[in-house]
């Protein structure tokens, strides 16, 4: 049998998601690549499937690319899935992608439920055009300036946030995107699941009551911003030129800022391979050589 590199999209909360095909293709494999084994361990024992686990986070897979591309060369099936969702949104499962089609091998993607495409769907917000921004740096002066940066896509924005920080996270938007209508989506495909619509300071006062009411707010969040009128995209650009006025950073100055804001080094990767035109590869291989070095 030849070999093949299959990209899997898993749950991201309701096992019950998981298609025929899924589990087909994850029974089929010689190995699996995952994110965290403890997390794939659980989807695998719901459905008594039995393969060899192999960890590959952002961590750690810069240093396993070399070994999937001579095992699918070797005529073998190997998988990657991240903890939900699917491989290659949010996470660097794209570096395997990227590898094996460059080595001329087969990758087919087998698909799965996305918390991207569910939020759109749920939030009732128009996003005829969406801007996929995954999670915002972590300190709250980087936070606030890729809001800014934001503020001038021309579509609806979609950001992933946890629970302990969507609270921030929503007073940021109501300061950078004022006027713009947020929906907050909740636990998503599970029992529980909900969406609270309105202005993001708002939002943000009913999150704080939650907390205060329960002691926390449950479930991972995803944050869909509506896309912006032309008069809030005019004055965004003309407010975002004022900033990127001042003096410009080099790329290995962007990487440091980047890394001391917490910001995930996939997502910092691509952003500052596109913001500097460069390959996102070789960037991302400098912010892991920065970060080391720290």
């Amino acid at each position: 049998m030849a070999g093949m590199l299959s990209m899997v999209g898993t749950p991201i909360g309701n096992l019950s998601d998981a298609s025929p095909r899924v589990l087909d293709t994850l029974r089929a494999a010689d190995v699996l690549l995952c994110e965290d084994t403890r997390v794939t361990s659980k989807l695998l024992a719901r459905f008594q499937i039995r393969v060899p686990l192999v960890r590959a986070d952002e961590n750690v897979l810069a240093e396993r690319v070399a070994e999937v591309v001579a095992r699918v060369e070797a005529g073998e099936r190997v998988a990657f899935v991240s903890d939900a969702g699917m491989p290659g949104i949010s996470d660097p499962g794209q570096r395997l992608v990227d590898a094996a089609l460059d080595a001329g091998l087969p990758v087919e993607v087998i698909p799965g439920p996305s918390a991207v495409t569910c939020a759109i769907a749920g939030s009732g917000l128009a996003a005829d055009h969406f801007f996929f921004e995954g999670f915002l740096p972590r300190k709250d002066g980087a936070a606030r300036a890729r809001l800014r940066e934001l503020a001038v896509v021309p579509g609806a924005l979609v950001i992933y946030e946890s629970p302990r920080r969507a609270e921030d996270t929503l007073s940021r938007i109501a300061d950078a995107l004022a006027g713009r209508r947020v929906a907050l989506l909740r636990e998503l495909t599970k029992l529980h699941e909900e969406c609270l619509r309105g202005e993001a300071r708002e939002l943000a006062g009913m999150v704080a009551a939650r907390i205060a009411e329960q002691g926390e707010l449950r479930g991972e969040c995803v944050i869909v911003v509506e896309m912006p009128t032309s008069e809030q995209l005019a004055a965004a650009a003309q407010a975002l030129g004022r900033v990127d006025a001042q003096e410009p950073q080099s790329l290995e100055e962007a990487i440091d800022a980047g890394l001391e804001a917490g910001e995930p080094k996939t997502k910092l990767a691509k952003r500052l391979a596109k913001a500097f035109a460069l390959n996102r590869a070789e960037v991302y291989d400098t912010v892991v050589a920065r970060s080391s070095a720290q």
